[in-house]
């Protein structure tokens, strides 16, 4: 049997409250990654629109040429970015790598999970078996998590610890993605009990966001309280 047949086949053999159940659960799903998605690029586009206004750009009403003004605020929003990035303390910096990580992960595994189930493919990815066992995404979640971690343990150097914060947000969100299947050590990533995993990852996402800005304020605050006087 086609590794696109099963899925189908498998639906087919539900109940009609079941099969309402899953078209419910898949739509929800659907529904929380375009939520995500929509939020991602409403921050980003939010930052580009800052800079337009701040910044050396020409805005829609001085110019003729919006779409080249939009690339050059663009462009600028980069450049940005990137020097905030290099002028970040490093546990800041590992932090927000760390969220980052964590969330395009999430979205990527879930779009791929969700087309596998439909065709049977997604591009490069597909079901992974050793022999009749299915690999599930979680294994390699947990050794990316447990060999970037153990990285950052033994060489403790901070100047490192932004780039293994990559890796280490991927493995989380890879083993985030299935901890319903952990929970229930049963194969629910699709049913009505799978949409735990969901819940379980966005709460994290919030708890990440929510640690990222803290330790942001934080740390200008000490900056301003803290900080020792100037001299005489």
């Amino acid at each position: 049997m086609s590794a696109l047949a099963r899925p189908r086949r498998a639906v087919a053999a539900l109940s009609p409250r079941r099969r309402r159940a899953r078209r419910r659960l898949d739509r929800t799903t659907a529904v929380l990654g375009v939520a995500a998605l929509g939020s991602t690029v409403v921050g980003i586009g939010g930052e580009v629109a800052r800079v337009w206004r701040r910044g050396s750009t020409p805005l829609p009403a001085e110019t003729d040429d919006v779409i080249a003004a939009a690339g050059e605020a663009a462009r600028e929003t980069v450049e940005v970015a990137v020097a905030g990035f290099r002028e970040t303390p490093a546990r800041e910096t590992a932090l927000t790598n760390l969220l980052n990580s964590f969330v395009v992960t999430w979205g990527v595994v879930r779009t791929s999970t969700w087309m596998i189930r439909r065709r049977g493919t997604f591009g490069p990815f597909r079901d992974l078996r050793l022999g009749r066992r299915h690999i599930h995404h979680f294994v390699p979640g947990i050794a990316l998590a447990f060999l970037s971690g153990g990285v950052a343990l033994v060489t403790r150097d901070e100047d490192f610890e932004p780039w293994l914060a990559i890796p280490f947000g991927a493995g989380v969100a890879l083993t985030l993605d299935e901890s319903a299947l952990l929970l229930k050590l049963e194969d629910v990533y699709w049913s009505e009990e799978g949409i735990l995993s969901v819940q379980i990852t966005l709460a994290a996402m919030g708890m990440l966001g929510a640690a990222a800005t803290a330790r942001r304020l934080m740390r200008r605050g000490e900056a301003q309280v803290l900080s020792p006087p100037p001299g005489p």
